[in-house]
């Protein structure tokens, strides 16, 4: 846990995970990138920084002020641009929302955890390496498993959704922003109750 003698200007800190560049686009692995761009959409944000790493930007939900990030470090190295704007926005760990992609999930599912290890997603693994604790809300948003056993999963997760999963898709991105909300106004049980599954 992070301890700051000031008190930050945000009350929370939502990123979310991918790859920067128009060829991964759409892919399994965008997942978190998506949901935020969605999420930004709906409460009237722009990502209009773009600075340690990431491009950023806010909103408002109640009387809360939100930053919302997109580390463009690539997936694996996404804790360098969390640990960096938490520590310079003076954002303490319990103020963070991750979203990211779960393969272990079927499209169209989420499921929301308050900690716990990084179940294989390697860009949630350096952020909890970074921040120095598990103890991180996530979203984790199904991309499907992988066909086979033996199919590559770095294949895989930078494959593109098909066009048959569209409205899964759209659904599981539309819960995950939704989710974002409840945990901001109400807390992480409403939003487990209500949209993990």
């Amino acid at each position: 846990m992070m301890l700051f003698s000031k008190k930050s200007a945000y009350d929370w800190l939502i990123v979310g995970l991918g790859n920067p560049g128009l060829q991964y686009e759409n892919t399994r692995h965008n997942a978190g990138f998506m949901v935020v761009d969605l999420f930004m959409k709906d409460h009237n944000g722009n990502f209009n920084k773009n600075k340690m790493d990431a491009v950023f930007g806010e909103c408002k939900i109640g009387q809360n002020r939100v930053l919302v990030a997109k580390p463009q470090t690539y997936m694996n190295n996404s804790g360098v641009a969390v640990s960096a704007i938490s520590r310079f926005y003076k954002i303490p760990t319990e103020r963070i929302i991750v979203i990211c992609d779960d393969v272990n999930l079927n499209i169209g599912k989420i499921r929301i955890r308050r900690k716990g290890s990084d179940g294989g997603q390697k860009g949630m693994r350096d952020i909890i390496e970074l921040l120095g604790t598990d103890e991180i809300t996530r979203i984790k948003v199904g991309v499907g498993k992988k066909p086979h056993p033996e199919y590559d999963l770095v294949d895989w997760v930078l494959s593109k959704f098909p066009k048959e999963t569209e409205k899964d898709l759209e659904l599981a991105l539309l819960k995950s922003s939704k989710a974002i909300t409840e945990i901001v106004n109400r807390g992480i049980d409403s939003a487990m109750n209500k949209y993990s599954n």
